[in-house]
């Protein structure tokens, strides 16, 4: 009812109310500066009202609850270009570190050392006899290959830093999720909607998600409360409620998905690493070894590896002693572990991710392979993370990286073989007693020309022959013969064919000339004259001397084996400038190979990459065309780094408007609350005067 103690107590609840505002003013001022503070802001509402025979009386001001301004949409756009713009910034800071590992505008650029190798074949087809010439030639293609050795070294060593900033944000992101998981737990138990609101720790939540969103791309969905679902954009839950799960840093993964009814019981193999992802589908079922195969794909399924022919490479599946290596990076692959009656299915599929990888767990045992994948229509994966600094970090190891990677070996596999294919065919300055090659086979029973082998270049060889000149040192008469496969499987076939004749029958082709023999040694073919004799090689329509490494100047097949031919490094002697004629001889001013070899500096070959496919350029200008890919690269990378951030900073700006302290404004709001409150007094003064006029009178 009316009276003095209702005056009494709306002045009570005003001085509490105004009191409350206050206080919350003054949280808002003190943490004005604080990163991640909300502004904070009390909500009053009227006490409830008595039914008066005047009419309905007021009983003052409620304090309902204490709430912060925050805009869940802008803050989500934010998160959203924040991902991205760390992905970008991960980006361009180390692409900024390959353009300087791909400077050639300061001394000793690759381009420099390989004119400087063309320039001295153009010299040593001047001076062919000059031993000065030829420890020149020596010099400098040392420089160029301790360059192709350090780019590619420098290039592994920035992707094995990768590695160790990878592991160091996905144990942050794991923190990350527990620690708002917790968050959520506490929220559920202590917050009561409408009344108690936990502003404290949903800012606080607000920060981490604010830090997760940096490390990987999100969704946000606050279900009210502590039932907040995170997943990354391509679905895969990182936060439910109280639960939380992991991400996890792990290599050399292999996932096996069978066809129904599939009875194989082994497994498969694989030696080697890539920056790719592969996966191995059965085409023709069966046993292991009784003429399955498979075929591979680089991109998850979307397109298949190639023949020459342009069908699909099917590769025969077999166990260790015929296992098979691909044209991806050396990688060899072989089953095993089959029981009696188990057999491949078409259709079966083995996914092989011979790298370290990002992996999301459901629980302790299943896990899903998450790390950023693009295709080579440049698109990302979008099943897969497609922002954060863990997605920039990872698409820079495993695409950037390991594309330039695979250019430089583009770059002197071309440089090997087509300096190698000339030099094969030449003579030096004196002839061999014994020859050795530098390629290894991993079974010398296979074709030559078929992924069984582990030739190298096996996929170079041709149908053909090549000759060998067979001196008598007593006489000087020549023997010049070419070999002969007659007698071997199958029959009546003369010259050598890749696709049917193993480093077996080359040896074997070789034992039929007289006066040479051949051996297999460490699965390397070696040649040896017989004594009193020697012998030198002639034209080779067929790449074998080039491709077993037989008188070649190079041996290796990437950026990491090139080196000088040990044979040819120990004797300067053995560098092929010239060539044995028609009637067998080797004249010293010969000049022919060396102008062949500098020939090349400008002679358009065929390079392949798996992501890039064919092109047909010199090595020089496809060294280039690397080069410019790591400066159009960097300078999307910069420009998307500074597009984000201008977005980022926009959404930061508009969440600041709202939820941001404004000083002017809360000094205005201090001022109304501290008039308040000094009203509210003056009401309970006046009160108390009224009630001190009752009792004087009753006295």
């Amino acid at each position: 009812m009316s009276g003095i103690g209702s005056i009494l107590d709306i002045g009570r609840t005003a001085l509490f109310a105004n009191q409350t505002a206050i206080q919350v003013v003054s949280n808002n001022v003190a943490n004005a500066n604080t990163p991640g503070y909300r502004r904070q802001a009390l909500r009053l509402e009227e006490s409830m009202s008595i039914h008066t025979a005047p009419g309905q009386m007021g009983t003052g001001v409620t304090a309902k609850e204490v709430f912060r301004y925050f805009d869940a949409f802008i803050e989500a756009q934010y998160n959203d270009k924040s991902s991205d713009r760390e992905m970008w910034q991960s980006l361009n800071d180390n692409l900024g570190s390959v353009e300087i590992l791909f400077n050639e505008s300061i001394q000793g650029g690759l381009n420099q050392t390989l004119a400087s190798f063309w320039e001295d074949w153009q010299e040593l087809s001047k001076r062919p006899e000059d031993n000065i010439v030829r420890s020149a030639l020596m010099g400098n293609t040392s420089n160029l290959i301790n360059t192709i050795n350090r780019l590619d070294g420098d290039l592994k060593k920035i992707q094995k830093q990768m590695d160790g900033m990878i592991l160091q944000d996905v144990d942050r992101v794991n923190a990350i999720l527990k620690e708002i998981s917790e968050i959520n737990r506490e929220i559920t138990v202590r917050e009561v909607p409408g009344r108690i609101n936990l502003n404290e720790m949903r800012d606080k939540r607000d920060v981490l998600v604010r830090e997760l969103a940096q490390y990987i791309d999100i969704n946000y969905i606050d279900n009210g409360g502590g039932s907040v679902i995170i997943t990354t954009r391509a679905g895969h839950t990182l936060v439910d409620g109280h639960s939380h799960f992991q991400i996890k840093y792990e290599a050399n993964k292999i996932f096996t998905n069978l066809t129904t009814g599939s009875s194989l019981d082994g497994k498969i193999n694989y030696e080697g690493e890539s920056s790719y992802e592969l996966t191995v589908q059965v085409v023709e079922g069966g046993a292991v070894g009784a003429g399955s195969s498979f075929r591979v794909s680089l991109d998850g399924g979307r397109t298949w590896i190639k023949d020459e022919n342009g069908q699909d490479q099917l590769f025969s599946a077999d166990e260790y002693e015929n296992r098979v290596t691909l044209p991806v990076d050396g990688l060899k692959i072989w089953f095993d572990g089959f029981s009696a009656g188990s057999e491949l299915m078409p259709g079966d599929e083995f996914q092989i991710i011979p790298k370290s990888s990002l992996y999301w767990y459901e629980n302790t045992s299943t896990a899903m392979n998450i790390s950023p994948q693009i295709f080579s229509d440049g698109r990302m994966n979008d099943r897969r993370l497609t922002g954060g600094s863990l997605a920039g970090l990872i698409t820079f190891k495993d695409h950037y990286a390991g594309k330039y990677r695979e250019k430089l070996d583009a770059t002197t596999k071309s440089l090997i073989w087509e300096v190698n294919r000339i030099h094969s065919q030449g003579a030096g300055l004196e002839k061999f007693s014994y020859a050795a090659g530098t390629s290894q086979v991993t079974n010398a029973q296979a074709a030559l020309g078929s992924a069984t082998s582990g030739l190298s270049f096996g996929d170079k060889l041709q149908n053909g022959n090549f000759t060998l000149h067979v001196f008598d040192k007593s006489d000087g008469s020549i023997e010049s013969s070419s070999l002969d496969f007659t007698s071997i499987v199958p029959p009546g076939t003369v010259n050598f064919d890749p696709r049917v004749h193993s480093l077996e029958d080359v040896r074997d082709a070789i034992n039929s000339i007289d006066n040479v023999s051949a051996s297999i040694v460490s699965n390397r073919l070696l040649i040896d004259a017989a004594q009193g004799f020697e012998f030198a090689f002639g034209s080779d329509s067929s790449g074998l001397l080039a491709g077993l490494g037989i008188n070649t100047f190079f041996q290796g097949d990437d950026s990491r084996s090139f080196a000088i031919n040990d044979f040819v490094g120990s004797n300067i002697s053995y560098i092929n400038a010239g060539r044995v004629n028609g009637a067998g001889e080797i004249n010293p001013g010969d000049n022919q190979t060396a102008l062949d070899i500098a020939g090349l500096q400008h002679k358009k070959v065929s390079i392949t990459t798996f992501f890039e496919g064919r092109t047909e350029q010199s090595i020089q200008n496809y060294y280039n065309s690397l080069v410019g890919n790591v400066g159009a690269d960097a300078s999307m990378a910069r420009f998307s780094k500074e597009y984000n951030d201008s977005l980022a900073k926009d959404l930061n700006r508009r969440q600041e408007q709202i939820s941001g302290v404004n000083m002017d404004e809360e000094m205005s709001n201090l001022i109304r609350f501290q008039h308040s409150y000094q009203a509210a007094a003056k009401l309970i003064t006046t009160a108390d005067r009224m009630l001190q006029t009752l009792i004087a009178m009753k006295n």
